[in-house]
């Protein structure tokens, strides 16, 4: 069969779907499409290249040869598209995570942002931890998110950018009855002993456990250990409430029942948040995005610390820099 004289972008955006999730009915939910119209679209571009795309069974899908040699010429394609219609003003929405939905740095950008852009559509998501983001966001699957770019493991901070958007003073969520509630700020000495939580396990908050194993180290406090994954904010409350471990935090956090937020002083220790995305990317909403985060940023003094304070040598660097 001769080659297609063109292709609908559109095809091509529904092959990558699947290729990227290997699951028709998440690429379907990832497009906000039905399934059936996914599969139809999917068999309307093999019939277009005379290649069968994927190799399907009642328990998972696969990429055939042909499939894995088309995938790197869609992305190209789908780029240079987006690359397109963002400049003449006609971007798809931009995807911005903001980690979870009480943290108010992301959502203060986000909002300003779409002030500054109106006609723009900037959407909200939500993956935890800028760990989990990452990898979405190298995929192509986000476009922008919030958190400790030291935290990431050098091969993946390489394929994106960030700009350093506040330190973050950290804190200390305790029970509302234990020893410590009383103090108005707690001392980071005062947690000697303690066994405090910090995502240990969660692989979408590493960046997250490994600032508190720097903070915890010779201060005697233990990292809790493991717990299930708590989805949404009644599960992660429900398995607090149960373990009654004080959780590392930062002074935004959003409120809890029965517990108190505390800051942590005698050093104040801080949380690098930096605006992340991919690198290459071009979208008028991340221009907005990143000139919310600057104004905000001066207005606001997010980048100014303390004096008394505690970060780690990375963070210091990252944070001095400028993309």
């Amino acid at each position: 069969m001769p080659a297609p004289a063109s292709l609908d972008p559109r095809l091509l955006r529904a092959f990558l779907a699947v290729a990227e999730e290997l699951h028709f009915t998440r690429a379907a939910a990832r497009l906000y499409v039905a399934q059936q119209a996914l599969s139809r679209d999917v068999r309307r571009l093999e019939r277009e290249l005379g290649a069968e795309l994927f190799l399907r069974t009642t328990r998972q899908v696969a990429l055939t040869a042909d499939g894995e040699r088309l995938l790197p010429h869609a992305r190209r394609v789908l780029t240079a598209q987006d690359d397109l219609l963002a400049a003449f003003g006609q971007a798809r929405p931009l995807l911005v995570d903001l980690n979870s939905a009480g943290l108010v740095t992301g959502r203060r950008v986000l909002h300003r942002a779409r002030e500054l852009a109106p006609d723009c559509e900037l959407m909200a998501r939500y993956e935890s931890g800028l760990t989990g983001a990452a990898g979405e966001l190298l995929a192509g699957r986000l476009d922008a998110s919030f958190g400790r770019f030291a935290g990431l493991e050098p091969a993946v901070r390489s394929g994106l950018e960030q700009q350093p958007v506040r330190w973050e003073p950290m804190a200390v969520v305790l029970p509302d009855d234990h020893p410590l509630a009383p103090l108005p700020e707690v001392p980071v000495a005062a947690l000697a002993g303690e066994t405090v939580y910090a995502g240990a396990g969660n692989p979408r908050t590493r960046e997250w456990t490994d600032l508190a194993l720097h903070l915890f180290e010779g201060h005697g406090i233990r990292l809790a250990s493991p717990l299930p994954l708590a989805v949404g904010d009644e599960e992660f409350e429900r398995i607090m409430a149960k373990t009654r471990n004080p959780i590392l935090a930062v002074v935004d956090f959003p409120a809890m029942p029965r517990t108190v937020l505390r800051p942590l002083v005698d050093p104040v220790p801080l949380s690098p948040v930096s605006l992340v995305w991919r690198k290459g990317l071009v979208h008028p909403g991340l221009d907005a995005l990143r000139a919310a985060a600057a104004e905000i940023t001066r207005a606001e003094k997010w980048l100014q610390r303390p004096t008394d304070r505690w970060c780690t040598a990375d963070d210091d660097r990252v944070m001095s820099a400028q993309s």
